[in-house]
């Protein structure tokens, strides 16, 4: 089970956004039953970074997270979507 951490500036709008194209890439690949999601603020991902598998976020990447960070931004402009498809995808196997 890959969990994964989910950040944008409040933990709510873009982050939800992300989420469910997120989640529609993982299921469409074979990952569904696979993965947990949780949403946070940007601010939150440092602190609990160390216990998800890696973290998209629709903001900047802050200081001191433990584990893979992927922009997704992405997701919010339709630009570079392949790219980190490929990354989440790796990351899953």
């Amino acid at each position: 089970m890959k969990r994964i951490l989910l950040a944008c500036g409040s933990g709510i709008c873009t982050s939800t956004a992300a989420r469910v194209k997120v989640e529609k890439l993982l299921n469409d690949n074979g990952f569904k039953g696979q993965y947990k999601i949780e949403q946070c603020k940007i601010a939150e991902v440092a602190s609990k970074s160390a216990n998800f598998d890696f973290v998209i976020a629709t903001t900047m990447q802050p200081n001191g997270v433990k584990c893979p960070f992927l922009s997704g931004i992405c997701f919010l402009t339709g630009i570079g979507v392949d790219k980190i498809t490929k990354e989440i995808l790796e990351l899953m196997k």
